[in-house]
């Protein structure tokens, strides 16, 4: 018997029917946080239909206590799609988002998004996922086709496809995901099968390799089951006696996981992957304990499997730091005897200005994971806690269940591969920041030490030498901007979210003020660390209302706010406008900023609901101060 896509990285769901049978009967934020606990545990197909049905008999509406938004997903494709639904709302679940699906008709893609007024597009989803399978794509193309046929029918078949994405995009303003094909179509070659281009294995191949630049360059997301199978084995993910009774090109016990891939994507664009892997250290970088071992007998590096093992682990670990993941440290250890393997050991991949927060004592894990959350300041939920001893992560779990705890095997071979599957630090896009984050924590806890020991604010904040680049949003970091405004909880006054379609409509857009704030310092470059978008109010272009404005927590009392104010009001005036307009959406996270305008001396004006309205007069604006130098010919 073949074995079933499994998600080996979270924890059994022991006593599953206790557990179920537990769940509260009355729909609550308790009630949501509960399901979503059991949502991230490694459910089979039946717990996962059974944890779907009650969320939907608890949950048949998005709850307005979310600080997620709701996805509404248009599933539609070319295959029998509907035993995917529940572990796509599981997969949103496990992650804190409602899911809602809506349903294409059996095989009519083309028309539900071509036909304007068809009832898919009329439930308005903002998100869209096209499934196609094999048999539908490749067709009856003649397998003795050669090269150029191949590349012609390639041609046609894609520029259909682009085509849809197109339209899905621009006309209902959806994100896209694409699946790829399984490689389901037996070789006629064999292992040289690249040598028949026409052979159905071959333009298989052939299209998943075009699909992946063409999904790039349209700015859509790949939903990569190909190099799940390649993984588990086809069998695992697909069974030609389902297709041909069904027409399921999924295995219907691959839709645990094919559902969890859907919802690490919908996270990523909510900014919800985690930021930063907080590592263990004895018997997880390396075999072994360091105070009792010592720095020659730890197991690292060449010479044995098991530090081969842990050698290769903390090569993936540098990887995922080199693309912006963040690295920190959580060992019950001497602090000297932690940091020795990192000073002196000829084998370590790591070192220790790799890691933006090291601590290393004898208080409870759980207590050292919010110190490090602290330092980094970030949130709880963005941290992925890597360790070895069971015990351990059992706490952590009980204690945090916002931290991951990625289920680590006993083998360390493995270990690398069981994060990579967890799909922790999903991305749907990089910039050039991302490569350059980890500096960027590590240069901000040296500001910190700096402020520290500094007498006086002043004279800190002087020493810093910032200086600001200044400008509307740029094409080149557009991606940047994306991630910033889909991410950013803490310091945003609306949590208001932006597609990448919507950010380049507002670039578009003469009468939409855009604002793209870098700071450098002393020690570096903060990276892009404020963002703003005002539109003309209710009172035309005489008024600019601020519909979003956020900023990186990480230069938080420094000046930014106060330097930001300036540019938008200097912009807002030569744009012909007399005042701004301010609101606050209060969220679950963003209460640090509920006094924001005020601070800056807008006057309140009163009330939506929970939000807050405020307005600041230009005539006569004066420029608050702040100890930033502008660069680019900014002059306010």
């Amino acid at each position: 018997m073949i074995a079933s896509p499994a998600l080996s990285w979270l924890p059994a769901a022991d006593d599953w029917p206790g557990a179920v049978r537990r769940l509260p009967d009355a729909a609550s934020p308790e009630t949501w946080d509960i399901l979503v606990q059991l949502a991230n545990h490694a459910l089979d197909l039946s717990q996962t239909t059974q944890l779907d049905r009650r969320l939907r008999k608890l949950f048949p509406a998005p709850p307005a206590f979310l600080a997620t938004r709701p996805v509404r997903l248009a599933l539609i494709g070319s295959s029998t799609l509907d035993h995917l639904q529940a572990g796509i709302r599981v997969g949103g679940l496990r992650r804190g988002l409602y899911v809602e699906i809506v349903a294409g008709d059996y095989g009519q893609y083309t028309a539900d998004l071509m036909n304007p007024r068809s009832p898919l597009r009329e439930t308005q989803p903002d998100t869209l996922l096209l499934a196609l399978d094999a048999a539908h794509v490749v067709g009856r193309l003649d397998p003795s086709s050669d090269v150029a046929a191949v590349s012609g029918w390639l041609d046609g078949v894609c520029a259909q496809l682009v085509a849809l994405w197109r339209i899905a995009r621009a006309e209902m303003g959806a994100r896209v995901i694409q699946q790829a094909l399984l490689p389901v179509a037996p070789g006629l070659l064999g292992q040289n099968e690249h040598r028949m281009p026409g052979s159905p294995a071959s333009i298989i191949a052939a299209f998943n390799a075009r699909l992946r630049t063409l999904a790039d360059a349209e700015g859509v997301a790949l939903l990569a089951v190909d190099t799940w199978a390649a993984q588990d084995g086809l069998s695992a993910w697909h069974d030609p006696m389902l297709w041909h009774r069904a027409k399921q090109d999924i295995h219907p016990a691959a839709a645990p996981v094919y559902g969890d891939l859907v919802g690490r994507l919908l996270a990523a664009w909510q900014g919800r992957s985690r930021k930063a892997l907080v590592l263990d250290l004895d018997n997880t970088l390396w075999g072994g304990v360091i105070g009792d071992d010592g720095l020659q007998g730890i197991a690292l590096g060449q010479g044995s499997a098991l530090g081969e093992a842990h050698w290769a682990f903390q090569s993936y670990v540098k990887s995922l730091a080199s693309r912006g993941v963040i690295l920190a440290v959580c060992s019950k250890n001497d602090l000297a005897n932690a940091l020795e393997p990192f000073e002196r050991h000829t084998e370590m991949v790591l070192k220790r200005d790799d890691i933006a927060s090291f601590v290393a004592n004898w208080s409870d894990k759980a207590h050292n994971l919010r110190q490090i959350a602290a330092e980094l300041n970030i949130g709880l939920d963005a941290l992925v806690f890597a360790d070895d001893n069971p015990a351990e992560r059992a706490i952590v779990r009980r204690e945090l269940p916002m931290v991951a705890v990625p289920e680590l095997p006993e083998e360390p071979a493995l270990f690398a591969s069981t994060i990579a599957r967890g799909g922790y630090f999903e991305a749907v896009a990089l910039s050039a920041e991302d490569f350059a984050r980890g500096r960027q924590y590590q240069d901000n806890l040296a500001r910190q030490t700096l402020r520290e020991s500094a007498s006086d604010m002043e004279g800190y904040l002087s020493s810093l030498a910032m200086s600001a680049q200044c400008g509307p949003f740029s094409e080149i970091d557009r991606t940047r901007v994306v991630q910033l405004i889909n991410k950013t909880n803490q310091f945003n006054l609306t949590t208001r979210r932006y597609t990448d379609s919507e950010v380049e409509a507002a670039m578009r857009d003469p009468g939409v003020l855009t604002l793209q704030v870098r700071l450098l310092d002393r020690f570096g470059d903060n990276g892009i660390i404020a963002l703003v978008i005002a539109r003309p109010g209710e009172a035309g272009g005489s008024e600019l209302e601020i519909d979003t404005w956020l900023m990186s927590c990480r230069v938080l009392g420094r000046g930014v706010e106060q330097l930001t104010l300036n540019l938008v009001a200097a912009r807002a005036a030569r744009l012909g406008a007399g005042a701004l307009r301010g609101r606050y959406r209060p969220s679950a996270k963003n209460g640090m900023v509920a006094e924001h305008y005020a601070r800056l001396g807008f006057k309140p004006t009163g009330a939506e609901g929970s939000e807050t309205l405020w307005r600041l007069d230009l005539d006569g604006y004066a420029p608050l101060p702040h100890h930033i130098q502008i660069a680019e010919a900014e002059t306010a």
